[in-house]
Parts: structure tokens; sequence; C-alpha cells
């Protein structure tokens, strides 16, 4: 990893890193919030420069992170840094994402729980539990029955193990947000099946991230 800090730089890598996956890519623009001690002490740890450089799509051992605020700069990348409060509950090490790539945007709650590990706890007010440990789509569709079913199925017809799936709805009958994380990368031909379902509003491809 590029250091110094395994909890406030590779780890706010790996959060930015995730939050672009999920977004689709290199966001236009993002106003990170950080909490606790990614807010305080963060700076002299080289977190803020970290979580731009995952913005970018870089990895936690890239050496390109110690200049990925002149490379989002290059790129069109804004970046906008503020202190919040999530509360007491929070991890000291948490933050908060508002992204935008286009017309998409997400909002993304994460934290770094150290040793380089991360969890996304919330995205667009979705409850979820994503570490980038092992490959992971997510998926946001009407909740219908039999969704979750033909998901799990596409994959299980390649061959792939299923390794948890989690589930969190706005209400019945209205829209799920679904994790699913399996043993191997989900071959982009499945992503673009479960893409084509007229019950499916969008998809994403979390690669695996070792710590």
């Amino acid at each position: 990893m590029v250091g110094p800090s395994s909890s406030h730089t590779a780890g706010a890598c790996r959060l930015g890193y995730v939050v672009q996956a999920i977004l689709g890519g290199m966001p236009d623009r993002a106003v990170v919030g950080l909490h606790g001690s990614f807010a305080m002490t963060g700076e002299g740890h080289g977190t803020r420069t970290a979580i731009t450089g995952g913005l970018l799509g870089h990895r936690p051992d890239d050496e390109r992170l110690r200049e990925a605020g002149a490379e989002a700069a290059e790129k069109g990348l804004e970046v906008e840094f503020r202190t919040v409060d999530l509360g007491e509950d929070a991890h000291p090490n948490s933050a908060v994402f508002e992204v935008q790539r286009g017309d998409e945007r997400i909002t993304i709650t994460g934290c770094s729980i150290g040793g380089g590990r991360i969890r996304v706890l919330e995205i667009d007010g979705f409850s979820v539990d994503v570490s980038g440990s092992l490959p992971t789509i997510v998926v946001v569709a009407d909740d219908v029955p039999g969704t979750v079913a033909r998901i799990t199925g596409l994959i299980a017809e390649r061959g792939l193990n299923v390794a948890t799936v989690r589930v969190d709805r706005t209400g019945r009958g209205e829209r799920a947000l679904m994790t699913i994380e399996t043993d191997e990368d989900v071959p982009g031909v499945v992503l673009v099946e479960l893409a084509g379902q007229s019950w499916v509003h969008w998809i994403r491809n979390v690669h695996q991230l070792n710590a």
C-alpha cells in the first residue's frame, strides 16, 4: 500500500474506489464529509489525497495516489471536503460521499475499520454492508417477486458461488437494493443480461480489493 496509514490512507483510498465503482466510474463532482478522526488527523495522513485517488479509480498500492490532487484537476474531477458530525455511534474513521456523474447522483456512507479494511454502510438511504473483500454486485430493482432468485440463478448458471446476499427496500412493492458477494467476478455478459430486465434500475460491479 501507499502509506503512511493503513486506516487513514489505504482504507480511505478503498472507500473512494468502491464509491466510484458503485457510481459507475469517476465522478464529475464529489462532496466528501469527513467525520471524527478522518476530519481531525486525516490531512496529515494523506486521507484527502487517498480518497481523491480512489475516486479516480486507483487502488491502495498505486503510486499515483501521491499526485491524485493534480491528476483530479487534469481530469476534471472536482472534490470538496467538509467536516461533518455523523453522531456518537458512527465509526471515527467515517465519511459520507455525495457524488455525481452526468445525471447520476448517489450518496454513500462508509468507514475505514483498520488494517486497510472498509465497510460501506449506506447507499442512497438503503442499509448495506459492503467490504470490497469479495467481488460484489450492487443492484437497484423494483421489489417484485422472483428478483433475488433470478439474479442469483443467473450467477449460479455460470458456475459461480454466491457468498452472501443482502436486501433492503424502501417499502413493500417499491424499490429494493441488493448486494451480492461472489467468490469470483461475475462475467460482464451476466451483468448485461441483468441490466436488461425491466425491473432493474441499475447494476454495478465492485471488484475485489485485497487488504
